[in-house]
């Protein structure tokens, strides 16, 4: 689970809370669901608490009446913002 994108830790998320809403499910099978649900939710809000904190140190870097430096997206490049 530690090398999973925010997106599909989501969505595993998503599709827990639709099995334990839509179906009978066994006592063992809830707990063991929702410790599930508990680490996804743990690591989704790890990514988005380091997301901000990189968005904030872009923020104060950025020297007044400067508008934002951009540079073009490489998809090579985005397996180095999942870690």
């Amino acid at each position: 689970m530690k090398g999973q994108t925010f997106e599909k830790a989501y969505e595993r998320l998503e599709n827990i809370l639709e099995k334990m809403n839509e179906e009978q499910v066994s006592l063992d099978d809830a707990l063991a669901l929702y410790e599930e649900a508990d680490s996804l939710i743990v690591n989704c809000q790890r990514r988005l608490n380091e997301a901000e904190q990189k968005i904030e140190i872009l923020i104060k870097n950025r020297e007044e009446n400067q508008p934002p430096q951009t540079e073009e997206f490489i998809p090579e490049r985005q397996s180095t913002l999942n870690t």
